[in-house]
């Protein structure tokens, strides 16, 4: 073989080899992102501990107010909205802050399994709100959006509109939710919910304190940030082999116990 083709092929070999590594690197950065993106909420103390200074006296968000929980808030200080029938056997728990991504991926991915295990009369859900990322980026959606959730469970509305929160959900930087006006404009996506008493339970941060209350247990509970999910007390959202279908089969399994 000439030297002009043993240099052509070890330079094909060379070109191969430099793709085979850009390749790699490329699949990291791949991977960090997506990881990146799943702890997005991961709680950070110092600022979430300041959430209710950064935003005092925005936005009526007066949280020193009387704490008026919404109408069939359950649980320790009524701090809980349930969702699914009492006798159901398996009790999911879950913490999420409407402006938080990673609770957006969770409800993307589990909603459906939710939604028909709690028909199916096998899971009851209580939601717990937090503010979390009023605290670490800044502004006042989380709580403006837990209030008008709030409100939507005194309209019997939650869990649709709870829905409908999380599937406009703006980016995290986008404080959109600290905006009354399109808290109520989203209620038009609910059947019976943009009344004039739903509105006004918006306008007034009717919950805003229950709210506040809530984001304070959620600190107190030692939680690792949002969403936290725990079915049956055991934490599931730190299991990485869960799966909507695994968490299908443990509810069934526990219903037939």
């Amino acid at each position: 073989m000439s030297e002009k083709n043993r240099d052509g092929k070890r330079t094909a070999r060379e070109r191969l080899a430099e793709e085979r590594a850009k390749q790699k690197t490329a699949e990291k950065r791949r991977r960090v992102l997506i990881v990146g993106g799943a702890v997005v909420c991961v709680l950070a103390l110092a600022a979430v501990g300041g959430v209710l200074a950064a935003n005092a006296g925005k936005d009526k968000t007066d949280t020193a107010g009387p704490v008026t929980a919404p109408s069939g808030a359950n649980g320790d200080d009524s701090l809980a909205i349930p969702v699914g029938k009492e006798s159901a056997k398996s009790t999911l728990t879950v913490w999420e802050d409407f402006r938080c991504p990673a609770c957006k991926s969770f409800e993307d991915a589990y909603r459906s399994t939710i939604h028909e295990l709690t028909d199916a009369g096998q899971l009851k859900v209580e939601y717990h709100l937090a503010t979390l990322i009023d605290g670490n980026m800044g502004g006042s959606g989380s709580l403006r959006a837990a209030n008008a959730a709030a409100c939507s469970q005194d309209a019997g509305k939650f869990t649709a509109y709870h829905d409908v929160l999380f599937e406009n959900q703006p980016a995290e930087t986008d404080d959109t939710y600290a905006k009354n006006s399109k808290l109520i404009e989203l209620a038009g996506k609910v059947e019976g919910l943009d009344t004039g008493a739903f509105k006004k339970c918006v306008d007034d941060g009717a919950h805003d304190s229950w709210v506040a209350k809530s984001h304070q247990a959620f600190q107190g509970g030692g939680f690792s940030g949002t969403p936290t999910v725990l079915l049956n007390g055991k934490n599931i959202y730190q299991d990485q082999s869960m799966t909507p279908a695994k968490l299908k089969q443990l509810v069934q399994q526990a219903d037939k116990a």
